[in-house]
């Protein structure tokens, strides 16, 4: 992987640590926050190496979500013709792509959240699986503040990830949601006191995802997600499909030997991916 320059990423013992490197710059997002982001998020996918992702940040905020000035300069918005406004679809349509890889990563994907999280940073914890945040942190829907509709996910996970109502409320004032409320409406997992604290906590559930299969891991994020996108019965379907596809009564076993033993399993990585396009290179 090329030099990053908005993060630094670690893997140890099966756990890649992402961390958010520009505090100086409240760890905005420009064009190459969104290259480095897509890039690691590629190689990490095709590895196999990684079993959960931890993504962490520095300084007072976790995010202040998009950097304005891009799109005065970098970027432009056409807004003068139909043709302009189509571009401005395939503009986002690749924008959320990149944040879509948190998604369908075959990994879980765990995010430590410390003081703000704002705007395009919700809709990159919202495609986590995991969120957990220290007690001064908030999150803010902040497009609203500057007359645009959020559009890089925001409005499409929430809703399944809180009550509509609260969604609805964040998202027309673009009011904060501290630490605590999202505790209370199920957005976090758990709020810790510093940043030191959420760091360890964060480590430790990752810890226990990296100690079980990778594969039954990968299976069940696979579920999940169906499960919320479609109806029970199709869910279920699927879900005899998946099983039916990963089952491995030697994991199985291993799992069963390694509690009793009271030592960790020892379970194979998920196989490395290789694009058909890089073949016969």
């Amino acid at each position: 992987m090329n030099t990053l320059n908005c993060f630094t990423l670690s893997i140890t013992d099966h756990i890649a640590h992402l961390v958010l490197n520009r505090p100086e710059a409240m760890n905005t997002m420009h064009p190459q926050f969104w290259r480095e982001l897509d890039q690691v998020l590629t190689q990490l996918h095709a590895s196999g190496e990684a079993r959960v992702l931890l993504i962490s940040s520095t300084g007072k905020h976790f995010s202040a979500g998009m950097a304005l000035e891009t799109f005065s300069g970098a970027i432009t918005l056409d807004d003068k013709s139909a043709e302009g406004r189509a571009a401005i679809f395939d503009l986002l349509t690749d924008m959320q792509a990149t944040f879509t890889k948190l998604e369908t990563l075959r990994m879980p994907v765990i995010a430590a959240i410390q003081g703000g999280c704002i705007g395009g940073a919700v809709d990159m914890v919202s495609a986590c699986c995991l969120r957990y945040a220290t007690s001064d942190a908030f999150f803010c829907i902040q497009e609203i503040n500057i007359g645009m509709v959020a559009d890089v996910g925001t409005l499409q996970r929430l809703p399944k990830l809180m009550p509509l109502g609260v969604v609805k409320e964040l998202a027309y004032t673009g009011r904060r949601l501290p630490a605590a409320q999202a505790l209370g409406y199920g957005l976090v997992n758990q709020v810790f006191d510093t940043p030191e604290a959420l760091l360890a906590g964060a480590l430790q559930t990752a810890r226990e995802i990296a100690a079980k299969p990778p594969v039954a891991i990968w299976g069940t994020k696979q579920a999940l997600h169906y499960a919320r996108d479609h109806g029970v019965d199709d869910a279920l379907k699927q879900m005899g499909w998946l099983q039916g596809a990963i089952w491995s009564n030697k994991h199985v076993m291993e799992a069963v030997t390694a509690m009793k033993e009271k030592r960790a399993g020892q379970f194979p990585e998920l196989a490395p991916l290789r694009s058909f396009r890089d073949a016969g290179q």
